[in-house]
């Protein structure tokens, strides 16, 4: 490990680290995307058609499920579900305060209210074991987040939804190509139930997974897009009709819907890209393992547990002692981004405030959590001088 920056190579103000670098990953795969867009503008078909219907049968198979249902959005995919699955107004949804504002905002667009069930503090996501106390009459579904590309304790999840009559929907925006693999911290779920989701890819556990194509996720299109998953031909179907105005036949519209389709050019682009995820969830696991040796034995931070199935959407470390703010400026000032994904919580927002009880976890991991730099293509150099910078952050205090 590279302990000294001055045995790093200089980085210029020009030179700054993103947190993200889409450029490697276009020009590896150049000649095929190019390809592929090609072939759709000689087509002439834009909106869905041929293009999103290979695209659907292909990721349906990659990830093990009857259907997929491509939609212009991973908002969009979260709504058609909840709408699929008879959510609406007067019920409730029960989910994570700690996640990107779509999770909650789906919820109140069908008319139901969220509440908001605490998290792990070492998952970040939604803990079980406090599920079942938010539990009413109203209840109508749970809807887990597998933060950061971890998978979420789906067993003890599933079996309070099974025990409840509660469906369950994944959001698996950021967790494309995740596995669920049991037995994890705190889930406390059977053996049976182990057994049964081992190795399942998120979005093929719940009664309904959302997905998004947003060009920054893990498989990501070149504009927006989403994907609807799931084993029940009704709910598969309603969502079908849902994406298109409520339609299966043209002009014959029988219920209130959306225009939410995926276009051709970028169901073209994403089948490409399919064939890598694998390679490229691996290599996001490989940089956290850099990441998690470069940054060993520093107290004032906690690196994210590697566990199996992880694909690492973002690598997030919490900063302790108040010292968060202050280590992203020092990273700003070394050409090195950083983000914090996410300073205000959900139940914070003001059209939740004050709605549900505290939520201290979240509130505790919104001032504390910093997400450094990661892609594939990251190179372990670049992680080393990104772990020293920190470290003398450290050092210099």
């Amino acid at each position: 490990m590279i302990k000294d920056l001055r045995s790093m190579p200089a980085w210029r103000s020009m030179d700054t680290i993103p947190i993200l670098d889409l450029k490697a990953q276009y020009q590896s795969l150049q000649a095929d995307i190019d390809r592929a867009v090609a072939r759709v503008l000689a087509s002439g078909q834009f909106i869905l058609g041929p293009e999103v219907q290979a695209f659907e049968e292909e990721v349906a198979a990659y990830l093990g499920v009857r259907h997929a249902v491509a939609v212009n959005s991973g908002t969009d995919a979260l709504v058609i579900s909840l709408r699929s699955l008879g959510v609406g107004a007067g019920d409730e949804v029960i989910t994570t305060p700690f996640s990107f504002f779509a999770t909650a905002e789906a919820v109140s667009l069908v008319g139901a209210r969220p509440v908001f069930v605490d998290v792990e503090l070492d998952s970040f996501n939604l803990d079980p074991s406090k599920v079942t106390a938010a539990i009413t009459p109203r209840t109508k579904a749970i809807l887990p987040v597998h933060l950061f590309g971890r998978p979420a304790a789906m067993g003890a999840i599933v079996e309070v939804a099974q025990a409840h009559g509660l469906a369950v929907l994944e959001d698996c925006a950021q967790s494309f190509g995740a596995r669920y693999c049991p037995p994890c911290e705190n889930c406390q779920c059977t053996a049976a139930t182990q057994q049964t989701l081992a190795n399942q890819f998120t979005g093929a556990i719940g009664s309904m997974g959302a997905f998004s194509f947003f060009p920054t996720k893990n498989l990501g299109a070149y504009g927006d897009g989403g994907l609807i998953t799931t084993n029940d031909d009704d709910l598969a179907e309603r969502s079908r009709m849902l994406r298109v105005h409520g339609s299966r036949q043209r002009y014959h519209h029988e219920m209130i819907g959306y225009n939410s389709r995926l276009d051709s050019l970028q169901a073209a682009i994403l089948r490409v890209k399919l064939p890598h995820i694998d390679r490229w969830n691996q290599e996001r696991r490989r940089v956290a393992q850099t990441y998690h040796q470069a940054l060993a034995g520093l107290e004032m931070i906690v690196t994210p547990r590697i566990v199996p199935g992880h694909v690492f959407h973002q690598y997030t470390i919490r900063v302790l002692d108040g010292r968060r703010d202050a280590l992203a400026a020092y990273l700003k000032a070394a050409g090195i981004s950083s983000m914090v994904y996410y300073p205000i919580p959900q139940d914070h927002c003001p059209m939740y405030k004050g709605q549900s009880p505290p939520n201290p976890v979240s509130d505790r991991l919104a001032n504390e959590v910093l997400s450094l730099p990661i892609w594939p293509e990251l190179s372990d150099a670049t992680i080393e001088y990104i772990a020293a910078t920190i470290r003398q952050f450290f050092q210099r205090l």
